[in-house]
């Protein structure tokens, strides 16, 4: 199929790109920007004019909870909400049932994804069998059956020379390992930012100390072993400062945040919703203000949805009982929109840190519209509104954000010249 996209917005933070021109696909590829080559015929037009047209959305952490767990979602369910969120790219993290450690998994959840052709997912092998922090897993049989990066999650290993000797053998192979840093012990129990509100509420709290503790181990690990590494879901204005530092002294180190911390801080927990309860946790006011500036300045280059949809009986419980996670990823255009409408960020840079940012943070063939490459773009109406909730594709709607009206409204995404999703 042949397709022309004309008078769109066109902005490509890579290549410094932003001009009002057009688009031309063919067999999956973008053959031209500007004017059609010669002998292009185009069997199908689309009029964008007053759209914005980008690289398709990368995000580091969507968990699409299949093969395992599929009553909170499945593959098809949540690759399909991620492109109404305007996704044409993701990782998804190895907490499966079975764990994500053996390639036949791996394998299981690429086939199910191509079938799907929602969007393009890239699997996260676990670095420990079982996710348990004793054995290595099978790193290399992992890669070679499409793993592109390697963590344990929030699951920590059980002793620091395990850890190190794991990070050792991911450097000699070139492999990126995750870390989700946060210390056992000083969040053992935690349900809260150990703050004046989970005082006030009586939860039991999470100091930010959880987070810096377990960073600067993994940051000196990360230098000894010179392995490539990237910092994920961090939530505190002293954690960005120690990524900046550890970038300042050349270690090959990137960071993501997910977009609901750069948003709510922990005083939305006050009605006791659950809708609220995520891990890490919402942390303060000073630690967003700290985790905005880094995003704006470039030092976390990533923002990420963390999508975990739940079943409904999931957050039913009272606070402390209920499972952790937001269901987001089909908002993450629009919910990302509302940093441009409080003046953090313009739209190019916005666009990097959803695209470029965590595409390059994982060497992953995304987050680029250039000739030649794959015709993964969003195109979206950033004049208009979305209701979030009011067409809801993930099967977990334990989403905070649903009702509100939020900036923009994403019109088409493309997967390699389909359009996966039109609204």
């Amino acid at each position: 199929m042949s397709l022309s996209i004309l008078g769109a917005r066109v902005i490509d933070p890579a290549s410094g790109l932003d001009q009002i021109t057009d688009l031309h696909i063919s067999q999956g590829r973008i053959v031209a920007i500007g004017d059609a080559p010669a002998d292009f015929t185009a069997s199908q037009r689309v009029d964008a004019s007053g759209l914005v047209a980008a690289p398709g959305l990368v995000d580091l952490s969507v968990s699409l909870r299949e093969p395992g767990y599929s009553r909170k979602g499945t593959i098809a369910s949540e690759t399909r909400a991620a492109a109404a969120g305007g996704v044409t790219s993701l990782c998804c993290p190895p907490l499966t049932k079975p764990i994500l450690d053996t390639s036949a998994v791996a394998e299981l959840i690429l086939d199910r994804a191509r079938e799907a052709g929602h969007a393009k997912v890239f699997p996260i092998g676990a670095l420990s069998k079982g996710l348990e922090g004793e054995q290595l897993a099978e790193l290399i049989a992992l890669r070679d059956a499409g793993c592109i990066a390697f963590g344990n999650g929030l699951n920590s290993f059980g002793n620091n020379r395990t850890l190190c000797r794991a990070l050792e053998y991911a450097a000699t192979f070139d492999l990126t390992v995750i870390f989700h840093s946060q210390d056992r012990d000083l969040s053992a129990g935690g349900l809260a930012h150990d703050g004046p509100t989970a005082a006030f509420l009586g939860l039991a709290g999470i100091p930010a100390t959880a987070e810096t503790v377990a960073l600067a181990r993994d940051l000196l690990l990360v230098e000894q072993s010179g392995v490539r590494a990237h910092f994920s879901q961090l939530t505190t204005a002293r954690g960005v400062e120690l990524i900046e530092q550890a970038q300042a002294r050349g270690l090959p180190v990137t960071a993501d945040v997910a977009l609901y911390q750069l948003i709510l801080t922990d005083e939305a927990l006050t009605g006791f919703s659950s809708l609220y309860h995520v891990q890490p946790p919402l942390r303060s006011a000073e630690d967003r203000e700290g985790l905005r500036a880094a995003v704006k300045k470039g030092v976390v280059q990533a923002i990420a949805s963390h999508h975990q949809p739940h079943d409904r009986d999931a957050k039913l419980a009272p606070f402390g009982a209920t499972e952790p996670g937001i269901s987001s990823v089909e908002l993450l255009l629009p919910l990302a929109l509302t940093l441009v409408q409080d003046g953090l960020l313009d739209l190019p840079t916005l666009l990097a840190r959803l695209g470029q940012g965590p595409a390059d943070a994982m060497r992953l063939p995304a987050g680029r519209l250039q000739v030649g490459a794959a015709a993964d773009l969003v195109l979206f109406d950033e004049n208009v509104s979305t209701v979030a909730g009011e067409r809801w594709l993930s099967k977990g709607a334990n989403c905070p954000f649903l009702g509100h009206t939020l900036p923009g409204a994403v019109r088409y995404t493309l997967v390699d010249g389909h359009i996966s999703f039109s609204h």
